[in-house]
């Protein structure tokens, strides 16, 4: 089974990043895909020295930290084929 640490990075609490937040967790709670999740919220108003350190010129966005390579997902993750393909996540076999 595969082991995801996973990122979202918002700035408060808008409805761009309520809705992120939701197609995170409705795409994490999939029961095709054989794997576990690390998700963590990181709001930038909070801390916007990680907006500098990890690079993000906009939000939400979805960073993928482990298994790396580092993979990032710019938007509201409403693509779910586009989140699925930019996360490397394949159905697992039956």
């Amino acid at each position: 089974m595969k082991k995801y640490l996973l990122c979202l990075y918002i700035i408060g609490d808008n409805p761009l990043s309520k809705r992120a937040l939701s197609n995170l967790q409705e795409i994490c709670s999939e029961p095709l895909f054989d794997a576990t999740y690390e998700v963590k919220v990181i709001d930038l108003l909070k801390h916007p020295q990680l907006a500098e350190d990890e690079k993000i010129l906009a939000t939400p966005v979805l960073i993928r930290h482990f298994p790396e390579p580092m993979r990032r997902i710019i938007g509201d993750l409403s693509n779910t084929s586009e989140v699925l393909v930019g996360l490397d996540l394949t159905p697992c076999n039956p």
